[in-house]
């Protein structure tokens, strides 16, 4: 049922660890990543609460409720992730990542959903859980492919404002994990019927989705919000603030602060002088493969997330879990992950940083959506995950706007100072965990 979960997170590390290196070998300087991003969170509001409305409505004897999204989703994406660094212009890249993201918000809302419409209450923090291992794996291997095709032999070095093969072959095998792990699941998964639903349900059938027009339907669901989604909408807010920072800002913040090799700017070397031209194509080199490094080290937090899903696992198959003290805790872990790096010299310390990350990237993809599952009308399951989205894109939009660069300006100038600003923010969200007040969104009792 989740193992399509490891194509879309496949997808979704390698824009996380490597979008932001394809903006600068494109020449683009740090202040500028964050907005070349916005494109992502946007479609991300847009997007998921219609595909999330839809698929509540849709039903395929063959294909069945949310498989015929799942399918759509990784064709779209795996055409957008081959192309994508072979952009030759800054304006090309943004557009590819539009494509990108919204393909992938295709494929990966309904499978949120699908977890609640085919889990009792009672599981679903197993099932998510669940999920978060399998996107955990996802994570660790498709953030060290660049460094891994790069061990085999593949060039990093590549001329001025072209993206070196060791990413485009990365970004061609993660096209191909992307359709191949979403077919696994579209043709080995029953979905149940709107009849064996009904069943289920003790509502009547007048109240089933498909009585409302679309846009009725959504604002109207916006107003019947719950208490506890719009207070998890708190911590999502906060949670997310910090998780576009890595991934818009890591890669010039690490490659500068800890490898010591940033991104050399074009501008500053005559090509036409040979001696300039080779001191060039040696710092961009060196940065490629700082970069290789850096998205290796950020595959630890998937790992990191990985083992900690397990143990989640092990412990939520049989016993029942405080929801919001293990979210909590595992956002302040992420928190002083963040903040440890602008003490680190030796890039190996990265790996301690990285693993208190995924503690919190292993409880967000998680516990709130346990949390929310509980607390909406199961029969807008899929249109109430898709409207929570919103708590996911707002900061992150606010972030691409120029809020990360404030906040990260208000330390200084260093780069690091963006990796400073989400451990804060991190805290953060960990501190709104106390705003959740809902004895079944916190410990379902069944």
């Amino acid at each position: 049922m989740s193992f399509g979960f490891l194509g879309i997170q496949f997808g979704f590390a390698l824009q996380g660890g490597f979008m932001s290196r394809i903006f600068q070998t494109l020449g683009a300087e740090q202040n500028e990543i964050p907005l070349l991003w916005i494109a992502a969170p946007l479609t991300g509001l847009l997007v998921q609460p219609i595909v999330g409305y839809l698929s509540d409505r849709t039903w395929s004897m063959r294909f069945g409720r949310r498989r015929p999204f799942f399918l759509i989703g990784a064709v779209l994406s795996s055409i957008a992730l081959f192309f994508m660094p072979y952009s030759s212009a800054l304006w090309m890249a943004a557009g590819f990542l539009w494509i990108l993201d919204a393909s992938i918000n295709i494929s990966m809302e309904p499978f949120r959903a699908l977890v609640a419409d085919k889990l009792p209450n009672s599981q679903r923090s197993y099932g998510f859980v669940v999920q978060t291992f399998i996107i955990g794996i996802g994570t660790y291997v498709a953030s060290a492919l660049p460094w891994i095709v790069s061990q085999l032999g593949v060039s990093d070095s590549a001329a001025a404002g072209v993206v070196p093969d060791s990413v485009k072959v990365a970004f061609a095998i993660g096209a191909f994990v992307f359709i191949a792990s979403i077919l696994i699941t579209v043709f080995t998964t029953k979905e149940y019927s709107p009849e064996e639903m009904l069943e289920f349900s003790e509502e009547e059938s007048e109240n089933l989705p498909g009585s409302e027009g679309l846009i009725k339907n959504i604002s109207n669901s916006y107003s019947l919000m719950s208490p506890t989604m719009l207070k998890l909408g708190v911590v999502q807010f906060f949670s997310w603030f910090a998780f576009f920072t890595l991934w818009s800002l890591a890669n010039p913040a690490l490659t500068e602060h800890v490898f010591n090799a940033p991104a050399p700017v074009l501008e500053t070397f005559d090509m036409n002088i040979s001696e300039q031209a080779e001191a060039f194509n040696t710092q961009n080199t060196a940065f490629q493969k700082a970069s290789n490094r850096v998205g290796s080290y950020m595959g630890i937090y998937g790992l990191s997330s990985m083992l900690f899903a397990f143990l989640l696992i092990l412990y939520t198959a049989k016993r029942r879990i405080n929801r919001k003290y293990v979210h909590m805790a595992s956002l302040f872990a992420g928190g002083l992950g963040f903040l440890s790096m602008k003490f680190i010299s030796n890039p190996s310390m990265l790996i301690l940083s990285f693993s208190l990350i995924g503690l919190a990237w292993g409880s967000i993809l998680s516990m709130p959506y346990a949390m929310l599952s509980s607390s909406v009308d199961p029969k807008k399951m899929g249109l109430m995950m898709g409207l929570f989205n919103m708590f996911i894109v707002i900061p992150q939009i606010i972030a691409a706007l120029g809020g990360v660069n404030f906040a990260s300006n208000l330390l200084g100038a260093a780069p690091i100072n963006a990796m400073t600003v989400a451990g804060i923010s991190l805290m953060l969200a960990g501190l709104s965990n106390f705003l959740i007040t809902d004895p079944r969104a916190i410990t379902y009792q069944g």
